[in-house]
């Protein structure tokens, strides 16, 4: 009995006797449903009924290929009226069953293994003459309204040619060319291969219920490989060629997603550890992010009085998901192409690469951009520098780029098509350290004309080259503002986290009781609290802290802030080193000239404190002998601000105005211990605590002495950070555990003289009690932070 008869009958069975007994409705349940896709037929029903009467012969024939497998019956677990498939997509009454439906015919829905639910006025209906057409769905029509939400509220569609249709057409169409031997020694190869499947799964049925039953346990992607590579090995290599050509465009997105889990499925953070890798889909929370940038700077400051902070914030209102970057539309009203994400160093632009790449591997989002190319400005670097490619020519097309590293991207034709949504990933802007010539570059308009490097990527963002693409670029703020605004449709900061994302992250690190231990802990340090609005100090606390509890009797005292920022500056420089000057990770000594760069800084910080300033432009570098994009770019301590100066200049600040102050007071610092200078003594300090000798400013005290003399006659918050900062320097555990070998040599002494230090520091809290009383409680966070012992 065909499935369309067979069908008919269960339906006027239920009509004609509702009354049947047990036995009949048992007999029902083991009858053949119509194929999940529609009841689609083979393209040869001959074929189909001689091998249902030639399946024991062949069996008999090919027996020694084959384990015995459990006895066939006419109900299998792939095909029961009992089972029950609503997960699966492909079972559903689809648009496709709307499509091909004949005038008067009636869509049977067999997710239910009950059919007598229908109405009366069904039954009526059912006793007119039944239309049971089954014929072959026409190609996959895509609804006008492109924009309609999945199963995750985001919008998008598979391309036709990628989505399960397609893919079930493609592979029973093949694989019914086929005779009846070749079909099954094509199947004892599947299954041979493939311990996802059992023999019974692979050998009931007809092929419909085959192709049915792969793509249902294996999946469109695996069942598909798994496919071709069968017919290959059997030796139908055209068959498999054919299939190839069919799927191509469901191929390279399968190869190209395969690639983005490589690297972005693990998150790498710092130095990687064996054993203790973290999966990026278990630990990220997503971070505010805006279309409405400031600078993505912190204004908040322990001392709410200091500094005068022109920074503003977004509202809550700018907010936007990161898989909606390209469902953003311009002015009027057309979808955006070119979306700029950039932040501050340590803000997450990397992970949010990742999360958007593994989010669109795992059809999470974003499916109806086709392909995800990552084009990262590294890339380009490359090229540019190193010339790997056979011609070594110093021209070279995009298309040579994209197949130089993504091969499966060869001899594709899709790239080329005006309607082909993909998008093209270009981080790092940073990295590349060439000027952009925006105005006299020369206009490319083919993938394939090769062009040097520098062009390449001007065309790229101008969209005359790759024209169907969408172009995500991401980079330090004083280098993506470089890019003229009439090529950028929408403009995105990451602004880092809240406190409930905070901890929430510190909790998918950890276990509960630890999570709730590191949160609680440096919850104790306020500052520590503001700074972790970056996910970089967030992961920062996470890894200290782990690593801390691990000694016995660790928590009992609030953790000290100078060693968070020294470890900050450290991170950042090594990674200064790495990324822009290839260093690697086994050779990130410092070099004289990083050494003067974080002094320079930190003589610039100083003057500006002085100032009472937090923001600087340009010429202001010049001063120092500094170069902007050594401090703007490359260092990680600095950020351009969006809004220029009143004379137009463009402006710069920290990351953070104590990081301001704590590089101010490294520089203080190392000028005292490596140079046994104080540039703090300047002039008669009026202090209870006399020191009359020149040479006695020059210990540690008399460093204290001055630094509490600018302190105390300085208005709230002008320099109390700073002088906290200065005596955590002090301590050994800064200057000489975390720094020697960076900025100090390894058998650089420690700084001696900090009891005496010390006496100062408590002297001055006994007379704060009764003439500076806002100013005690800093007081003695600065003695916490010079003598206090990490546990």
């Amino acid at each position: 009995m065909d499935p369309d008869t067979e069908v008919e009958s269960i339906l006027r069975q239920e009509n004609k006797d509702d009354e049947d007994d047990e036995d009949e409705e048992e007999k029902k349940k083991h009858q053949r449903p119509p194929s999940s896709y529609g009841s689609m037929k083979s393209d040869s029903d001959e074929e189909e009924k001689e091998m249902d009467g030639c399946d024991e012969e062949v069996a008999e024939d090919c027996s020694s290929l084959l384990p015995m497998g459990p006895p066939v019956s006419t109900a299998h677990e792939g095909t029961g009226l009992q089972m029950i498939r609503s997960e699966s997509p492909e079972t559903l009454y689809t648009m496709t069953t709307q499509q091909t439906k004949p005038p008067g015919a009636v869509v049977i829905d067999t997710r239910s293994s009950d059919l007598g639910d229908f109405s009366d006025n069904d039954e009526e209906d059912m006793d007119e003459v039944l239309v049971t057409h089954s014929p072959e769905p026409p190609e996959f029509v895509e609804p006008d309204d492109t924009m309609q939400a999945d199963e995750n509220s985001q919008p998008g569609r598979l391309h036709p040619e990628q989505d399960l249709p397609h893919i079930f057409k493609s592979i029973q169409g093949v694989l019914s060319g086929l005779t009846r031997e070749e079909l099954y020694k094509f199947k004892v190869w599947f299954y041979q291969w493939e311990t996802a499947i059992t023999l019974q799964q692979v050998m009931d049925g007809d092929l419909l219920d085959f192709v049915d039953r792969i793509l249902e346990v294996l999946g469109q992607d695996r069942a598909l490989l798994h496919t071709i590579s069968s017919l290959e090995q059997v030796n139908k290599k055209e068959e498999a060629e054919e299939l190839k050509k069919k799927c191509k465009r469901a191929l390279v997105r399968f190869q190209l997603k395969q690639y983005l889990i490589r690297k972005h499925q693990v998150i790498r953070e710092g130095v990687v550890r064996a054993g203790r890798q973290n999966m990026l889909d278990t630990i990220y929370v997503q971070p505010h992010i805006s279309t409405c940038g400031y600078g993505g700077i912190d204004p908040s400051h322990p001392f709410p009085q200091q500094p005068p902070s022109p920074v503003q914030v977004p509202s809550p209102d700018t907010y936007v998901d990161l898989n909606n970057f390209f469902r953003l539309q311009k002015a009027d009203g057309q979808p955006v192409r070119t979306v700029v994400t950039t932040g501050i160093p340590g803000i997450g632009m990397s992970v949010s690469v990742g999360k958007f790449a593994l989010d669109w591997s795992e059809l999470r989002a974003n499916k109806d951009l086709q392909f995800i190319i990552k084009l990262s400005f590294r890339t380009f670097w490359y090229m540019r520098t190193k010339n790997p490619l056979p011609s070594k020519k110093p021209e070279m097309s995009v298309m040579e780029i994209i197949e130089y590293f993504h091969k499966e991207c060869r001899g594709i034709t899709f790239l080329e098509e005006e309607d082909c949504k993909f998008l093209i990933i270009m981080d790092a802007l940073d990295c590349y350290q060439a000027p952009l010539d925006w105005e006299n570059a020369p206009v490319i308009n083919g993938n394939h004309t090769p062009a040097h490097p520098d062009v390449l990527i001007v065309n790229i963002i101008r969209g005359t080259v790759l024209r169907g693409a969408r172009v995500w670029i991401l980079g330090r703020r004083a280098a993506v503002s470089q890019i003229p605004s009439q090529f950028v449709d929408a403009v995105t900061e990451i602004q880092g986290f809240s406190d409930e994302m905070k901890d929430e992250y510190l909790t998918k690190r950890f276990d509960g009781d630890q999570a709730t231990k590191i949160i609680a802990h440096y919850k104790r340090l306020p500052m520590l609290q503001m700074l972790s609005r970056q996910p970089f100090v967030c992961w920062m606390v996470a890894t200290v802290f782990e690593r801390c509890y691990r000694y016995r009797g660790y928590g009992e005292h609030p953790p000290r802030l100078t060693p968070f920022y020294v470890s900050i500056l450290i991170v950042q420089i090594n990674r200064r080193l790495q990324f822009y000057y290839g260093k690697g990770e086994n050779d990130l000594k410092w070099l004289p000239d990083d050494k003067k760069l974080v002094l320079k800084m930190g003589k610039m910080a100083l003057a500006m404190l002085e100032r009472n300033k937090s923001v600087f432009v340009e010429e202001d570098l010049k001063e120092y002998s500094l170069k902007l994009t050594e401090v703007a770019v490359y260092s990680g301590m600095c950020t351009e601000l969006p809004a220029a100066s009143a004379d137009g200049k463009r402006t710069f600040c920290f990351i953070h105005y104590t990081f301001q102050e704590f590089i101010a007071a490294v520089y203080v610092f190392t000028l005292f211990r490596l140079e046994n200078k104080n540039v703090l003594d300047s002039g008669l300090l009026h202090l209870p605590w006399k020191l009359t000798s020149k040479d006695q400013t020059k210990s540690a005290a008399g460093l204290v002495q001055c630094a509490l003399g600018r302190t105390l006659n300085a208005p709230l918050g002008q320099y109390d950070m700073f002088l906290r900062f200065l005596c955590g320097m002090l301590s050994p555990d800064c200057h000489h555990n975390q720094l020697s070998g960076c900025l100090f040599s390894r058998n650089s002494p420690k700084v001696s003289g900090l009891d005496e230090a010390q006496r100062l520091l408590e002297q001055t809290i006994q007379n704060a009690q009764e003439n500076n009383r806002d100013r005690v409680e800093n007081l003695k966070e600065c003695l916490r932070e010079m003598i206090q012992e990490d546990e």
